[in-house]
This record gives structure tokens, C-alpha cells and sequence, in this order.
């Protein structure tokens, strides 16, 4: 089996705590300060050309920010300094806005632009400040539950090669980790990807495939891989869901 390297880069304080709590053995984690940029531009864009240009084949660059203008610069510099092989995924914060329906300019620059409108985590009562740092540790998570599948386990039993059919050829998509399910909410309009609904011992297995059987009805028609797992480090129920449609 190819060996990938996976580079996780936080850009701005919103990235940074994303990138900092996701965990996994081999797994290399860059923080960026636009800050930095901004009051020594040539210093810091010559170390981050030299730091990008020299990554090893076969790997992915996850680029995690919040879609702001001071964020977008060192985003720029990033892609285009990195190697033409290196797989470019980007997961942006746009809180209350869904990018599904609109596609920036620089999406052209990754095989697949994720988004996270924030709606788990976004009421009426809860302050954007906090909505963000329930968000950081609920992401970081779902990084870090898929780097483990995808190197230990093989999430749902698919290997790399279905992985890059699915994220290939400048799509939008949501990747989410969750332990319920709005099942009211846009899932009909993604085009392909996986769901893995990862089950503990707690958990009825009859409740898995209940969902299961619901998100199939949703989304009967489209291109994607099915799996329930079986993990005793899960308690309850969590449904990883990684999905994409052409722009």
C-alpha cells in the first residue's frame, strides 16, 4: 500500500486550535500566523515558499481556516509554492453561510474546497466566540478519526484509491463528524462520497441501521460507500460523513 504523508496547516487563531487538537501517530501539524505576515511579509513568505516547496510526494496538504482576507494571503502563498503532486484540500469556516452556493475564485487551487457553516454548533443563545471553540474541538476530532481509519482501519473498507475518486476534480463538500443527525437539512444535494456510521458497544446496532437506512433514502441515487464499524472507543454512536459535488 502507498504511503502518504498528511500535513494538517491551521492558518489564523481559528485553524491554529483546529490543527492543535488533532491527533494521530505520523501525522505533521503546521500552525500560521497571518500576524507574522503582516509586520515582516518578506521574511515570513520566503520561509513558508522554502518550507512548501521542498514537501515529499504523495502528500496531503489540508489547508484550515476561517475565510477571512488576512487568512487568504498566506493561502495563496501555500499553493502556490507547494509541489504539483501534493493533493490540496482546504476546510474553511464560513459560520452561517453555505458555500455550496457560491464559488470563490481561489476554489480552483483544491481538488476539494470542505466548508463548515457552523450550524451545528450556531444559536440563537450562544455567542460566536464560544460556537467556535465547541467547533474547533468537534473538528479536530473528525481529523483525527479519519486519519486513524484511513491508515489503520481503512474507513469502511475503502482504500486510497476510492478516496481520491471521491475528492478529485475541484468539488465543494462537508466533511462532519456527528453523534446525531438533522436529518431536515441539505444532505440530498451531494453527488458522492462515504458514510461511516462508527457504532460502541453501548449502542443497538438496530439504531445504526436505522439512520443508515434513512441517509440511504436521502441520498439513494447518489455515488456513495456505506459502512457501519463496530469501535470500543466509541461510546454511543458517531457518523463520519465526507461529501462532494462538482461546483
Amino acid at each position: 500500500m502507498r504511503s502518504f504523508t498528511h500535513l494538517f496547516v491551521g492558518i489564523g487563531n481559528a485553524g491554529t486550535k483546529i490543527v492543535e487538537g488533532i491527533r494521530g501517530d505520523g501525522l505533521v501539524k503546521v500552525s500560521l500566523n497571518p500576524a507574522y505576515y503582516l509586520f515582516r511579509p518578506g521574511e515570513y513568505e520566503k520561509r513558508i515558499k522554502d518550507f512548501f516547496s521542498h514537501l515529499p510526494e504523495d502528500t496531503f496538504l489540508w489547508l484550515i481556516f476561517e475565510d477571512k482576507p488576512t487568512n487568504h494571503r498566506l493561502r495563496e502563498l501555500i499553493t502556490e509554492s507547494a509541489p504539483e503532486d501534493a493533493v490540496r484540500l482546504a476546510y474553511v469556516l464560513t459560520p452561517r453561510r453555505e458555500l455550496i452556493n457560491e464559488r470563490p475564485e481561489w476554489a480552483s487551487d483544491f481538488e476539494t474546497v470542505f466548508y463548515d457553516s457552523l450550524w451545528d454548533f450556531l444559536r440563537e443563545d450562544v455567542p460566536l466566540g464560544e460556537a467556535f471553540e465547541r467547533a474547533s474541538v468537534n473538528i479536530a476530532s473528525m481529523f483525527s478519526r479519519l486519519y486513524y481509519y484511513l491508515e489503520n482501519q481503512m474507513l469502511v473498507n475503502i482504500d486510497y484509491a476510492d478516496l481520491f475518486n471521491m475528492i478529485r476534480g475541484n468539488n465543494v463538500g462537508i466533511l462532519r463528524l456527528l453523534d446525531r443527525v438533522d436529518f431536515s437539512w441539505q444532505w440530498g444535494v451531494w453527488e458522492r462520497g462515504l458514510i461511516g456510521i462508527l457504532v460502541g458497544k453501548d449502542f443497538p446496532l438496530r439504531g445504526a441501521h436505522d439512520i443508515l437506512a434513512r441517509f440511504q433514502e436521502l441520498l439513494s441515487k447518489k455515488d456513495i460507500i456505506w459502512g457501519i464499524i463496530t469501535d470500543e472507543n466509541v461510546r454511543g454512536v458517531e457518523i463520519l460523513a465526507l461529501l462532494v459535488k462538482g461546483w
